[in-house]
């Protein structure tokens, strides 16, 4: 094959380059789908964090308190519960303040509470309101109380998050695409002649198509890999700096991120390669002079 002349023709400075090009799309790109997923990791943790305080009067005694906690617990709306009782309440507050309340009031002023986390999907004005109205249900609840504001305030924000995020993944999916066909369309251009001599002696699309495939393959491989590899060093070093955002960045999400950019870059590069070699195998000889 006259492409394999030389034993180290396959990883030359034309094979670097294209690898480095293709890999700083492939980052950007891949810094978008960091980003999508983490905002929408955001929004689940923010909105799983916004609870309900639901007051019981005194009337219901803490063993039918544990017990109505557990038929709360049930429900498919519930992620997790707990139950605060007065004792609990005033020693909280005390410590809050610096100064005991029931030492001035002569009574503990505090009523016993279950305190809900709610799952994301659920969390938004329309279903706590029937939410609030099953749990109303329970005479012995004297009040269901949730920062409204607060909770209309931060979907609000967090759609329109989402919706630039998604517009801006799409619009950088063109450039990365126009972006990568343009590298790979110069490095085949820089071959037409040998694409053509290849057809008058007699080979086959196909055969010539094959080194050009397998060697952009490789390219988006290594770029994708590259590119990977900067990405888990940025996550890594985001969780380092602030450990708290290992609820964010998770295991699932860098999973994900890493196969999209191994995915995108292999289908990317073979996608434009094949399409840039049949432009050639379809040109006349006196036209590639004039191209």
């Amino acid at each position: 094959m006259i492409m394999g002349k030389r034993p180290n023709s396959f990883f030359n400075m034309q094979f670097i380059t294209s690898s480095i090009s293709t890999m700083l799309v492939l980052l950007l790109l891949g810094m978008v789908v960091f980003f999508v997923l983490s905002a929408n990791n955001l929004s689940t943790y923010v909105r799983e964090n916004i609870g309900l305080t639901v007051l019981v009067s005194d009337d219901m005694k803490q063993p039918e308190a544990l017990k109505f906690q557990r038929q709360l617990n049930e429900k498919t709306y519930v992620k997790e519960s707990q139950y605060i009782s007065k004792e609990q309440a005033l020693k909280e507050q005390t410590e809050a303040m610096g100064t005991d309340p029931a030492e001035f009031l002569g009574y503990n002023p505090f009523t016993a509470s279950i305190e809900i986390k709610l799952h994301a999907e659920y969390a938004n004005s329309d279903s706590i309101a029937w939410i609030e109205k099953e749990i109303r249900a329970n005479k012995q609840v004297m009040e269901v109380n949730y920062p409204q504001d607060l909770l209309d305030s931060v979907n609000r924000n967090l759609q329109k998050i989402s919706l630039f995020l998604l517009g801006l993944a799409g619009l950088l999916t063109l450039i990365s695409f126009a972006l990568i066909n343009n590298t790979i369309r110069l490095a085949i251009y820089a071959k037409r002649f040998l694409i053509h001599t290849m057809k008058l002696v007699g080979a086959s699309w196909g055969f010539i198509r094959k080194p050009f495939l397998i060697r952009n393959l490789w390219i988006g491989i290594l770029a994708a890999l590259m590119a990977d590899t900067l990405l888990i060093t940025m996550a890594y070093m985001l969780v380092k700096y602030e450990p708290q955002l290992i609820e964010i960045i998770t295991a699932k999400t860098m999973l994900i991120v890493m196969l999209s950019v191994l995915v995108f870059g292999v289908l990317i590069t073979w996608l434009c390669a094949y399409i840039s070699i049949n432009k050639y195998l379809r040109m006349k000889a006196s036209t590639l002079y004039y191209i």
